[in-house]
């Protein structure tokens, strides 16, 4: 037992450096960073005219951090798994005595690491708020933690469609289709047509699976056990799912 826990240990740190330098080696952190960063801004001060609501806020800020998060994540994790098949260095790593389990957490919190810093150089905006007004902190301390934990999930997602292709491209696009499923099933428009066809528990049961639902709470300056457990297992179960693909491929490979 502490022998496997070693070698996951490992294969966390040694995946985990290499992709974070990989990141920051090549210009993609930094565009990432860079257009989150504006796209951000561009929402939360003009389409959300936030100077026109009169309140000192973020609400209009964190409203549109799951449709960014949908759109520009699996950008940020398309290429974890699918430049290693494209480039065949899959091979070379399934040949090593690793534990994919390890792999596959350090390519994840990698690709969270470049997004937590995302969401750390949007501080300036909550310290805006506070000069022009007295928000409260507590409830947007609630929702940047439960931000966070949406973006891994987000993540894992992307990380996991990437183990299935060779092909960026395929694996951003999967990412993103899968992710809007993830989102729109709490959409209100969604849920209010389910409804109508199959009834209110339906729209309901849909809703459950949406991340919108859990952070729709936060936002609301409610931190629930059940949003963290939430974001947390599907954050597992598709770590999960990347590490059995991943194996998948190393078995027929080998």
């Amino acid at each position: 037992m502490k022998a496997e826990l070693r070698d996951i240990l490992t294969s966390f740190r040694a995946s985990y450096l290499r992709e974070l330098r990989a990141y920051f080696a090549t210009p993609l952190a930094y565009v990432f960073v860079a257009i989150f960063l504006m796209l951000v801004g561009v929402f939360t001060w003009e389409a959300s005219r936030f100077f026109d609501t009169g309140l000192a806020d973020l609400q209009p800020f964190f409203y549109w951090h799951p449709w960014l998060y949908m759109i520009f994540l699996p950008a940020l994790s398309m290429r974890l798994w699918a430049d290693e098949i494209a480039y065949s260095t899959s091979e070379l790593l399934f040949s090593l005595p690793v534990s994919l389990f390890g792999l596959a957490t350090g390519k994840l919190l990698a690709a969270w690491s470049v997004a937590a810093l995302s969401l750390v150089l949007t501080f300036p905006m909550w310290i805006t708020v506070n000069y022009l007004g007295a928000p409260d902190n507590g409830a947007i301390a609630i929702t940047y933690l439960t931000s966070l934990l949406m973006a891994g999930a987000y993540l894992s997602i992307g990380a996991a469609m990437s183990s299935l292709f060779s092909s960026q491209v395929l694996a951003y696009i999967a990412g993103i289709l899968v992710a809007f499923v993830f989102t729109a099933a709490g959409w209100p428009m969604l849920v209010g047509a389910i409804s109508g066809l199959l009834g209110a528990a339906a729209g309901d049961l849909v809703a459950q699976f949406s991340f919108l639902t859990y952070f729709e709470t936060a936002q609301r300056g409610v931190l629930e056990l059940r949003a963290l457990l939430y974001f947390v297992g599907v954050i597992l179960a598709w770590l999960s799912l990347n590490t059995i693909w991943v194996a998948n491929k190393r078995a027929f490979a080998g």
